[in-house]
């Protein structure tokens, strides 16, 4: 599938994951993302790669929008934002009700999962989301 990402700032980029993460000024939210970062790791079998400057993205998913472009975007991934520790790809579309319910404290958007503290859930349910994700996700490139 061809993608056009001229138009797009969020694209791989050959930015150091482990270098962005250590940078993350909040020694909490640091540890949350890098904890998340070996969770996915582990998960996924795959190694990570920015996207943009300040999201981290797992595996390959590609898509067709509405006005018929061929994009792509990561499978799973993270971004250690200042509000909380996004994690991408976990809820699209509704998906994941019965493990989000048994989660702990976190609130949700379109295809995010926010979470303030990564101690306050439960890390079974976590990683389990992210198996069915990445599962669910994920489709292998050329």
């Amino acid at each position: 599938m061809a993608t056009e990402h001229s138009d797009r700032s969020t694209v791989p980029s050959d930015g150091d994951v482990d270098d962005y993460l250590a940078a993350v000024p909040d020694e909490k939210r640091r540890a949350d993302a890098q904890q998340v970062l070996a969770l996915m790791r582990d998960v996924t079998g795959a190694e990570p790669r920015m996207w943009g400057t300040s999201v981290v993205g797992f595996g390959r998913q590609p898509y067709r929008t509405a006005d018929g472009k061929d994009r792509e975007w990561f499978a799973v991934g993270l971004a250690p934002r200042k509000a909380a520790l996004t994690l991408y790809g976990l809820t699209y579309y509704g998906s994941n009700d019965d493990l989000l319910g048994r989660l702990g404290p976190h609130t949700t958007g379109k295809g995010c999962l926010y979470l303030k503290r990564l101690a306050d859930v439960d890390a079974g349910v976590l990683r389990e989301l992210v198996t069915r994700a990445w599962a669910t996700n994920h489709q292998p490139g050329p």
